[in-house]
């Protein structure tokens, strides 16, 4: 499976700007779907958004609109670009692949995904 490693979390006020990184290695399909999930306390997991290998995104309707994820093939990274934060954004989020298209299941349904990161703490304060 691919090893994924989150960073760039951390504490933000509402309204503001943070980018999520998740570097990626060992062994990566061809054809793969790599998502972002939240964690909140006393919540499931919830997918937040998606990108395909083709460049095809998905996004959650609470974060359409101020979220953003890219990818840099080069590199083997995803980012999430995170604007206009608010509160409830408030999580600690994990970075996870799966194979085949974001699209050919559920891209945000975390049983979908056989890899995940360690995750990282995003904070957002009034």
């Amino acid at each position: 499976q691919v090893q994924l490693v989150e960073s760039g979390g951390g504490s933000v006020q509402a309204g503001g700007s943070l980018r999520l990184s998740c570097a990626a290695s060992g062994h990566t399909a061809l054809n793969y779907c790599m998502g972002w999930f939240r964690l909140a306390p006393g919540k499931e997991r919830e997918g937040v958004a998606a990108i395909d290998s083709d460049g095809s995104k998905m996004y959650a309707d609470s974060v359409k609109g101020r979220f953003t994820i890219s990818k840099d093939n080069a590199n083997n990274t995803l980012y999430l670009h995170m604007n206009s934060m608010k509160l409830e954004d408030t999580a600690t989020y994990y970075c996870a692949a799966a194979k085949g298209d974001c699209l050919a299941g559920d891209w945000s349904s975390k049983f979908m995904y056989h890899s995940w990161g360690q995750g990282t703490q995003v904070s957002v304060s009034s």
